[in-house]
């Protein structure tokens, strides 16, 4: 899809959304959702003395599948399949430049996925949650983390560019 229409889509899907629900989209909170009750379902002695996970959990009763967010996140996963299927680029394949080995590539995705999941937590939001939806509202926090994003984005390509370029 050319990335103006997308972009101006996902601006009318994000406000929508605030419409409908009164807050924006985000999926770290699906995220969370899932593990705490995984946590309470597996350890429940544990989740019972630990506050965070306590209260949390009192305070979105009745399990995963009854948060909206995690039906969002549901739904982004089948959409980009059938976007894939529709694009016929559905497929296994990594990509990497040609300075960096396959397991290189691996455990340095882990590390960023893990990196990023921790900060979203830290930062009370994903780039969804924080950065989009926070600057459709105007928010002055949405903006300070959306030009966080991108300047730590800018930096670090520079900083790896080695590793993809010939």
């Amino acid at each position: 899809m050319n990335p103006y229409m997308a972009g101006f889509l996902l601006g009318l899907v994000l406000l929508g959304t605030i419409y409908v629900t009164g807050r924006g989209l985000g999926a770290s909170g699906a995220i969370k959702r899932v593990v705490v009750t995984s946590v309470v379902e597996v350890a429940p002695q544990h989740s019972a003395n630990t506050p965070f996970i306590k209260s949390y959990h009192e305070e979105h009763p009745g399990g995963p599948l009854k948060d909206w967010l995690v039906w969002e996140v549901i739904g982004v996963v089948i959409g980009s399949f059938f976007s894939g299927v529709i694009s016929n680029r559905v497929g296994i394949k990594l990509e990497r430049g040609p300075n960096i080995t396959n397991s290189t590539r691996i455990i340095a995705a882990i590390i960023g996925g893990a990196l990023f999941g921790l900060g979203s937590q830290l930062g009370r939001g994903c780039t969804s949650g924080a950065a989009l939806s926070g600057m459709a509202v105007m928010s002055f926090g949405g903006i300070i983390t959306m030009i966080a994003i991108f300047g730590s984005a800018y930096s670090f390509a520079y900083l790896f560019r080695k590793l993809w370029l010939k």
